[in-house]
């Protein structure tokens, strides 16, 4: 039931670009320096959702009236990036609007693979951004439910900002008044006068154009691939008990995070341990940037736009497959730490500040064909799943979809909306990486079917 039984079509209806419905003064909209941390790549979302019981609307109407007026208030997603005179991108508001696609798809939504999104997903549900900053697809299937997906340019919004926006156009969509109003005062993350530069953030942190040239590589390599699993919440305390058997508990996300290192680093033990393998850390810093000033956390918490930092550790894949996992985990645990701060935050707008107008990037992305294996972990625990209904129940299934280039791997763990305490997990690693997972582990990565996601429904 969870797999496509052979090809399926996914044919395009219509293509149409969604504006906000009143004239709009055009302004220019600068990227803070936190956003020009961020390449140019786009990061996906999709929502799948049953055939409504009782409907009287069309339900792409719905969504193109509801993201016309959302567009308003999230006017920055309507408009285009360009270079300014320093060769860095900006953003000019001028509601240019969001390239809409309506297709129709003739399979069910039961019969999808979302265990391998790059056959089911990938090119299909989740639109190739071409212009401007956001793209969405509705999708009809051939039982009756949709699947909306959107394209977001990474370098205007995170996956807060995202979150925000979807729950918004669902309110919009049920007549409902916007719960939370986009914030884009730049000041929030203007630099200090004069700056104070944490030496640690250039070991983090580099300079795009002090990097080597990209290396030629006529040699096939391995590839990354997508794959989504669902982890039993029994499985998650067992990693937790594990991680925190030193005497200091440590977080569900730490344990997975030190777990799922361990399991990358073993795929490649058996050919050279003295690799360095590479794990980052995705950290959010609105609320550290709030502390002490309630009228800057009330801003930070609605900022429309980038307030990331990715802290990572350095192991040889020797020593990552023979420590215990408490001591992976402590490891995770200390390099995190430090990035979890107000200063923090502070000292990486100002150090980008000190580089401009040269681009810049994490220190984890960058990997070559030498390196050991090097992944990103970044929490989705707060993906509002059950908060995108546009009218018509919540739904079936959601979740981000992230196939980026290079050589470094992406993991994003979410709430199940089936069972409380089971996570979702989208991954983003090497073919073999996960071929030695699914050896290795499969006891706790289980591949994520429909017949996982309708269970609630079959108990009741």
């Amino acid at each position: 039931m969870g797999s496509a039984q052979g090809e399926f079509t996914v044919s395009v209806t219509k293509n149409d670009v969604v504006a906000a419905p009143v004239p709009f003064q055009e302004h220019w909209l600068p990227f803070t320096n936190l956003d020009l941390l961020l390449p140019p790549l786009d990061f996906g979302v999709f929502f799948c959702y049953k055939k409504p019981v009782s409907t009287t609307c069309c339900m792409v109407s719905v969504l193109k009236k509801a993201l016309a007026e959302a567009l308003l208030p999230y006017y920055a997603l309507a408009g285009e990036v360009v270079a300014n005179a320093m060769g860095e991108p900006e953003l000019v508001c001028n509601n240019r609007g969001v390239d809409f696609v309506e297709a129709y798809a003739d399979i069910e939504l039961r019969n999808l693979n979302f265990h391998n999104p790059d056959e089911s997903i990938e090119g299909k549900f989740v639109p190739k951004k071409k212009h401007g900053v956001l793209s969405i697809q509705a999708t009809e299937l051939k039982c009756g439910g949709i699947v909306v997906g959107c394209s977001f340019d990474h370098r205007v919004s995170d996956a807060y900002t995202a979150n925000m926006f979807l729950v918004s156009w669902a309110e919009l969509a049920r007549s409902k008044p916007v719960s939370t109003v986009p914030s884009f005062r730049r000041s929030l993350l203007n630099p200090r006068r004069p700056g104070c530069l944490d030496p640690s953030l250039d070991d983090m942190y580099v300079s795009i154009p002090s990097l080597p040239p990209p290396e030629e590589n006529n040699e096939p390599t391995d590839h990354l691939i997508s794959r989504i699993y669902y982890v039993n919440a029994d499985q998650l305390n067992e990693i937790q008990s594990l991680a925190s058997s030193d005497g200091d508990k440590r977080t569900k996300f730490e344990s997975f995070s030190a777990y799922l290192w361990k399991m990358v680093a073993t795929y490649t033990a058996n050919k050279d341990r003295s690799k360095i393998s590479k794990m980052g850390i995705v950290v959010d810093g609105r609320a550290r940037l709030g502390e002490g000033d309630q009228d800057k956390a009330n801003a930070m918490s609605s900022h429309f736009g980038n307030v990331l930092s990715i802290p990572y550790g350095s192991q040889t894949i020797g020593e990552l497959t023979e420590q215990p996992l408490s001591l992976v985990a402590k490891q995770v645990h200390e390099f995190l730490k430090p990035a979890t701060t107000k200063e923090h935050f502070l000292g990486l707008i100002d150090w980008v500040e000190i580089h401009r107008p040269e681009p810049a990037m994490t220190r984890v992305y960058n990997v070559t064909k030498d390196d050991g294996p090097a992944l990103v972990v970044s929490s989705g625990m707060r993906f509002p799943v059950s908060k995108v209904d546009f009218g018509w129940g919540c739904p079936a299934f959601g979740s981000y979809h992230f196939p980026w280039g290079g050589l470094c791997g992406y993991v994003m763990p979410m709430p199940s909306t089936v069972k409380d305490g089971d996570w979702v997990v989208y991954m983003l690693l090497l073919k073999g990486q996960l071929e030695q997972i699914e050896k290795e582990s499969a006891h706790v990565f289980r591949p994520l079917t429909f017949d996982y996601l309708d269970k609630e429904e079959k108990s009741m």
